[in-house]
């Protein structure tokens, strides 16, 4: 699974749970000169799914012959479809893949790290195969988040292969996701930026200074804040690669628009987020 602490990512964790990317975490956002607009993000937020657009290459399974496999996954991946953990490598949160067919129609796939569940997503395609519905539990930290989404069949189930098979794309924004998922909450204190969450993840970065590690983050995610214009930029790195950029602006309305770059998986999310306090 993957995603740790800010809302602006809990989209980003909607997709990395249905193909089995990992990409950023999901926080996001100086110094002590930083402008009024960009004190106003002092407070808690959370997403507005119905103003989300995700931008991202279509996702590609094929589940034949007892094996499950995703090439767009990050990194791509392949395990047997029999309802058994196994061992994978290359993800930051999850070290045990299961593939279980519940039915012609159905599947589940669930993740563990060190013995413990990370995730789990459901896969159902519609009765005419155009459909795939995901509903995902995220339990990568202290709460779970859970939610549901739609994609649309954008190429054919390949002669043999189970209905979840061939390329998939979201065209509309998340069915659901738990409050747990959308809110996050900061507070900009002289030229340090304090980030906490729900689900248990939280950062303390000084604005145009060194990385620092998610608490919380089980995938051992860090964060670096810089300033640019108006707006904070979250760079969220793993094993000191970037995986995720994450751009947030005050709006003149009260809001926060949100601009967050899945670096592995290429994807790139957009939407607003509402003051809460």
């Amino acid at each position: 699974m993957r995603n740790t602490a800010m809302a602006a990512l809990a989209a980003a964790s909607l997709i990395a749970l249905a193909g089995c990317k990992q990409a950023g975490t999901g926080n996001e956002a100086a110094n002590g000169s930083a402008s009024a607009a960009a004190a106003s993000i002092d407070g808690t937020w959370k997403t507005d799914l119905s103003t989300m657009k995700v931008d991202s290459k279509p996702d590609e399974y094929l589940l034949k012959a007892g094996q499950f496999s995703c090439p767009t996954c990050t990194p791509p991946l392949t395990v047997a479809a029999d309802g058994a953990m196994h061992p994978v490598t290359g993800r930051a949160y999850a070290d045990n893949i299961s593939v279980k067919v519940d039915d012609d129609h159905n599947v589940t796939r669930t993740g563990q790290k060190a013995g413990k569940t990370t995730g789990t997503a459901k896969y159902s395609v519609s009765a005419d195969g155009n459909t795939l519905t995901v509903n995902f539990d995220d339990e990568s930290g202290t709460k779970p988040v859970t939610g549901s989404y739609t994609e649309s069949r954008v190429g054919p189930v390949p002669a043999g292969a189970h209905a979840i098979s061939g390329s998939w794309k979201q065209t509309k924004p998340p069915t659901s996701v738990s409050d747990e998922g959308l809110t996050a909450t900061f507070k900009l204190d002289a030229n340090v930026l304090h980030m906490t969450s729900p689900t248990g993840q939280s950062y303390d970065a000084t604005i145009g200074g060194p990385d620092v590690p998610i608490k919380g983050d089980i995938g051992g995610t860090t964060a670096a804040v810089t300033k640019s214009g108006d707006s904070l930029v979250e760079t969220d790195k793993r094993n000191g690669k970037v995986v995720s950029v994450t751009t947030m602006t005050p709006t003149s309305d009260g809001k926060l628009h949100v601009v967050s770059e899945d670096k592995l998986g290429g994807s790139t999310a957009t939407f607003d987020m509402n003051k809460q306090s």
